[in-house]
């Protein structure tokens, strides 16, 4: 995919020999099929988490003792446990590595991924091998959690232990901003990849090979299976620097970083600590997700000698990659920019490069026996710091800037552990940065409009000319950019007016800037992010009445405009909707189907299947479709909030046939007697009548005596997706928790 375009590139995915893949792809079902399947408890939407609907993080959070807390984690960084040995006395380099692994596997295409729920506890990511050996870590600071209990979540804690692990060995932190809010299962909605392997198998294959025409799909954010970033032996384990620079350029930038803040985090967190691979990798067990219940859910068991210590095999890279690996300094890019480099193999049989001739004091101290002097090494991915052109002009200049450096990594750090929190009104706690940054998505506050206000805009508006649609769609289209996985998007801000949001396909241009400009001329002293959500409101509400119910629709104001100048234009291309199945529209073929599009979307804007369902049968009623187009409007008082989608759909007069043999996405309804055409049709309407699931939900909506019911779940649907970025107004759910 084209970071900048949106387009999907790397070939069609819907050739002759490829299969269309499945919105999930493999489950851990499948990696793990003798896990307990807990699932069962959780039949009819019932929540694992132990902590109940009423808890309030952020509550609890405000009581921590935030400074002993610190302490605490402080102290444990030199309290070296003969059940894990810290390497050079210190696990400071080892919590980075935990905290980095949390937060790295986010991606900006979807939103999902990082640390913000705590899922490095739960499979995949507890047993993906990139992830050895960081079970341990999490067991290292349980002690520290069951202390402090509720106050602080574990995906707090992550983060906060790297920036104290950080802070213990002199580097710089730009902050910490609590309330990630832990969650008691794995994350279900992620799409991880198509593989049947794992890095390190045989048959696991790189996901980016120019030679073949193939790119990294969307949304993914690793090279292969099983990896935060990039392999560091090289593509497929190819040696080659640059194509590993090619690599790491992808990837880093679906993960939000551009080269300079790519350079400072590999070299800043390369500073500090080793890679583990000092024997055989065969001895190494099963991962935490197979391993033997006696165990206790620790994985990755070694049988090499004392199977810890300066005994651990982990990546099976052995070495530190700077002199002083418990000291902040600018080694890294002395060792890595003085010293020509050669190949060699490491005890576990992986391929690295070590420094040429390299002086003593150059060497690393043993990582358990600090008599002894060990040689420095470097991966393939840190060769691309030297040998791609790009890199090393960055590498060059940090090193001749040392407090460049520093702020550009202290930056780094805090955009890759706080990327995927969303707004700056989320954060707690007392070190939370007062600088505004671009990539944080700042929106000035707002005021509270007057009732008198509100009824006059409403007033205003419903008089200006448009019709129901275009004032729904216009709201629509800016609320519904909302994404739950990183709080980013959403009506607050009024991006819609701004690039690049303005410019896309699916908000339909031409018509947005005439909505707009109309909504502008009437606001009065609204703002025009809560007039774009109002005058929605407003016609839904006019829908509604014309429909013969009586009925308010709640609006919420208080939202501030967001300006252009801080607005990160490329950083919000990646999330123009290819495919918005609410308002019947996709933009080109994807590779999984268009219904999988529609849930996909309806699950980043956090709404249930019933949620889903009636917020569609009352858009297309309401004539919200892109380009006012008639697939799915199935009623004949189009304006008006009706179940006419449902009674419809479900009526068993009709029967459905493709309109064009060659592509399944677009169908006509016959009347069964007269073959006349009553309606058209695509594959996010008809899923509501195919799917026995869907359907049973649709039935609700299409019975008498149900039609209240169907306007006023429409009601409440629509408000939580206007409202759903409102952090700024009161304490709202994310997942199952509240913040």
């Amino acid at each position: 995919m084209d970071m900048k375009t949106g387009e999907m590139t790397g070939g069609c995915p819907f050739n002759d020999n490829v299969k269309p893949r499945t919105l999930l792809g493999r489950t851990n079902r499948d990696w793990w099929p003798d896990s307990l399947p807990l699932e069962i408890l959780h039949y009819g939407g019932l929540s694992p988490d132990p902590m109940g609907s009423d808890f309030v993080y952020s509550e609890a959070f405000r009581q921590l003792d935030y400074a002993a807390l610190k302490a605490d984690i402080l102290a444990l960084m030199t309290d070296s446990k003969p059940w894990w040995p810290a390497d050079y006395g210190h696990y400071g380099p080892f919590f980075i590595r935990m905290a980095w692994h949390a937060a790295g596997t986010y991606r900006t295409a979807d939103g999902r991924g990082g640390a913000n729920s705590g899922q490095q506890r739960f499979e995949p990511l507890n047993s993906w091998p990139d992830n050895g050996n960081l079970d341990k870590a999490r067991r290292l600071l349980w002690p520290i959690k069951q202390k402090y209990g509720k106050h602080i979540s574990w995906a707090d804690l992550f983060i906060l232990t790297g920036n104290v692990a950080i802070e213990s060995m002199g580097g710089p932190v730009f902050g910490f901003g609590g309330g990630r809010a832990d969650v008691f299962e794995a994350e279900r909605d992620v799409y991880w990849g198509s593989e049947e392997t794992m890095v390190g198998h045989a048959d696991n294959k790189t996901r980016i090979l120019p030679e073949e025409e193939l790119d990294l799909e969307t949304p993914l954010a690793a090279i292969q299976m099983g990896l935060i970033y990039v392999n560091p032996e090289g593509r497929g384990g190819n040696m080659d620097p640059l194509q590993s620079a090619h690599d790491i350029k992808v990837t880093f930038e679906r993960m939000a970083m551009n080269p300079e803040e790519t350079v400072a985090l590999t070299a800043g967190g390369h500073t500090f600590g080793k890679a583990h691979g000092a024997g055989d990798a065969s001895l190494v067990d099963k991962s935490p997700g197979e391993a033997e219940i006696h165990l206790q859910g620790l994985g990755w068991t070694s049988k090499f000698e004392t199977g810890n210590g300066a005994h651990t095999i982990t990546s099976g890279i052995e070495g530190a990659w700077v002199n002083t690996p418990t000291e902040w300094s600018e080694n890294y890019f002395r060792l890595l920019l003085d010293y020509d480099y050669e190949i060699v193999e490491s005890p576990a049989g992986a391929r690295q490069w070590q420094p040429i001739n390299q002086r003593e004091e150059d060497m690393a101290p043993d990582a358990h026996d600090p008599s002894r002097k060990v040689p420095t090494m470097m991966t393939t991915a840190d060769m691309a710091m030297k040998m791609d052109p790009e890199f090393r002009a960055i590498s060059e200049r940090f090193r001749n800037d040392h407090e460049a450096f520093k702020d550009a990594f202290a930056r780094a750090w805090f955009k890759l552990t706080h990327r995927d929190m969303g707004p700056k009104v989320r954060y707690l706690g007392p070190e939370v940065p007062e600088e505004d940054l671009i990539w944080q998505d700042p929106v000035p506050a707002g005021t509270m409009p007057s009732d008198a206000d509100v009824a006059a805009f409403r007033q205003a508006i419903l008089g200006a000319g448009f019709t129901v649609g275009q004032l729904v769609r216009t709201a629509w289209a800016s609320a519904s950019t909302y994404r739950r996985s990183d709080h980013r998007g959403g009506a607050n801000g009024a991006r819609i007016r701004l690039e690049p949001q303005r410019g896309w396909a699916v908000n339909e241009p031409e018509e947005l800037s005439q909505v707009l400009a109309g909504i502008d001329a009437v606001r009065g002293s609204l703002s025009m992010a809560d007039a774009i959500v109002l005058a929605g409101t407003a016609a839904v509400e006019k829908a509604a009445r014309d429909a013969g119910f009586a009925v308010d629709v709640p609006f919420k104001g208080g939202r501030g405009d967001a300006t252009q100048d801080w607005t990160d234009a490329e950083s919000f291309a990646v999330m123009e909707p290819l495919a918005d199945g609410f308002r019947n529209y996709l933009k080109t073929r994807q590779s999984v189907k268009t219904e999988e599009l529609l849930l996909d979307r309806a699950s980043l804007l956090g709404l249930s299947g019933p949620e889903m369902t009636v917020l569609v049968g009352g858009l297309r009623v309401l004539g919200a479709n892109h380009g006012d187009k008639p697939e799915g409007v199935f009623t004949t008082r189009k304006g008006q909030l009706t179940n006419d989608f449902f009674v419809n759909l479900l009526d068993m007069d009709t029967m459905w046939e493709l309109v064009d043999s060659t592509s399944d996405e677009e169908f006509i309804g016959y009347d069964r007697g007269g073959r006349q055409e009553k309606w058209r049709a695509t594959r996010t309407d008809l899923i509501f009548g195919s799917n026995s699931q869907l359907r049973a939900t649709a039935e609700v909506y299409a019975e008498r005596g149900n039609e209240e019911k169907f306007v006023r779940d429409f009601i409440k649907a629509w408000c939580k997706v206007m409202d759903a970025d409102r952090f700024d107004v009161e304490s709202r759910p994310v997942g199952d928790r509240r913040v």
